[in-house]
């Protein structure tokens, strides 16, 4: 396929654009990437091998697909704008191993698709794309809280995005969606992307981070779902003490605070500390604390 122009060129993507009467829609982020150095080091950021499966979210006029089909075993896209099909029916027309859908990735079955529509659904997967910076978040959650194991998800998002999954502890973007993250994966800046290199040009610089599973957790929480409750608890307030933000979500009576203390002793963990210095394993550890001090019964 190397006969076959890129598609990320500013002068092919316009006239792509211009050819299917495409205007970009912000309602749905809509960026197209033009620089093709910038593509093939994603591709390379996620090691992408011939012998492994793709999952693309939000391909666009095909760019990333088709340098993801020239390196992949298959890919399969999942495009939610109707405009676009036809677009990509034509330009991934000369790669076989690809398959779009339409359909909007937070309504997919992953599961479900992955035994469906890839040939070898054993194959090794990874996910690879340039999400919507405006539901960045909601895609990356529930991907990682589906029961698919990935070897790896590389995905370009807005750059203050990307600073705050790879944060450490103590710094101003280490939060909840950092914690969210590091519980199923780790995460690593691969490298940044300036706004220019995408038609329209968004109004911030963008990111690649690279997601790679993780080693077993030290100790499993009692309930996963209250966990990651306890991560946004302790964020609510990012100024306030980890105390504060415990008794705000949990109650203020005598009884509730006493629950609150044999936790954090159980736990050993200062009420007086911010949740911004806890680490995972902090938090698992509070998690179970609370947990068997009843103060999740209320």
């Amino acid at each position: 396929m190397n006969d076959v122009p890129d598609i990320a060129t500013p002068v092919r993507t316009q006239a792509i654009m211009n050819q299917y009467g495409i205007n970009t829609k912000k309602s749905l982020g809509q960026n197209f990437l033009t620089d093709i150095n910038i593509l093939k080091n994603i591709v390379s950021a996620g090691e992408v091998k011939p012998t492994d499966n793709v999952i693309e979210i939000g391909p666009g006029i095909g760019a990333l697909t088709e340098q993801l089909a020239r390196n992949a075993k298959q890919v399969v896209a999942f495009e939610i704008d109707d405009r676009l099909i036809p677009v990509l029916d034509h330009t991934i027309a000369p790669y076989d191993n690809v398959k779009i859908i339409n359909q909007d990735i937070l309504s997919v079955d992953l599961e479900k698709t992955i035994q469906e529509e890839f040939d070898d659904p054993s194959a090794p997967l990874k996910l690879v794309a340039n999400l919507p910076y405006y539901i960045t978040t909601p895609i990356l959650m529930q991907v990682l809280q589906s029961n698919v194991q990935f070897d790896a998800i590389v995905v370009m998002m807005q750059k203050e995005v990307a600073d705050r999954l790879s944060a450490e502890p103590g710094t101003k973007d280490y939060g909840s969606l950092t914690l969210a993250v590091t519980y199923r994966m780790n995460a690593a800046l691969a490298f940044n992307v300036s706004r220019t290199a995408f038609v329209p040009n968004p109004n911030v610089d963008s990111a690649i981070i690279v997601l790679t599973p993780r080693e077993p957790l030290t100790t499993d929480p009692k309930d996963e779902k209250k966990l990651f409750q306890l991560f946004k608890v302790g964020f609510a307030m990012r100024r306030k003490t980890l105390w504060n933000n415990l008794i705000t979500a949990f109650g203020k009576t005598d009884e509730m605070k006493e629950r609150l203390t044999v936790a954090l002793d159980a736990a050993d963990i200062s009420p007086k500390i911010r949740a911004e210095k806890l680490t995972l394993d902090d938090f698992i550890r509070l998690h179970n604390a609370l947990f068997d001090a009843g103060v999740y019964n209320g």
